[in-house]
């Protein structure tokens, strides 16, 4: 399994981002999608999941009623929409699969290369 982020870029604290993820695999729909990013100097943390169906997601306290985490599995698709954003939002973002509705980084199998998003004061 491929994972490719994008939409990441410089946006101004209160404004909104949606990052994308494709995968290229046959059999995206078995998987369960995260989210994770990772500050300079900091360990990556958990941010979103969403479970194979769509039906049920998880959301890290910090991002709860900002972030909303999506997917389309006929396009084989991630998403990841951001609004009211914080300048302690400013990371890498990662989307990574996984077999279980997982919140921890050692649960994943496949994971991107990540997609920076800034968060200017």
């Amino acid at each position: 399994v491929q994972l490719e982020e994008s939409g990441g870029g410089l946006v101004q604290t209160g404004g909104s981002l949606r990052l994308s993820c494709a995968a290229s695999t046959q059999t995206f729909s078995s998987y369960d999608m995260g989210w994770f990013r990772q500050a300079p100097a900091k360990e990556r943390e958990f941010v979103a999941v969403i479970s194979w169906s769509g039906g049920r997601t998880l959301y890290a306290d910090s991002v709860k009623g900002r972030f909303t985490i999506a997917r389309d599995n006929n396009k084989n698709m991630v998403y990841l929409h951001m609004s009211s954003l914080k300048p302690e939002d400013t990371a890498v973002y990662y989307c990574a699969a996984a077999t279980a509705l997982a919140t921890e980084e050692v649960d994943y199998d496949y994971w991107g290369q990540g997609t920076q998003v800034t968060v200017s004061s």
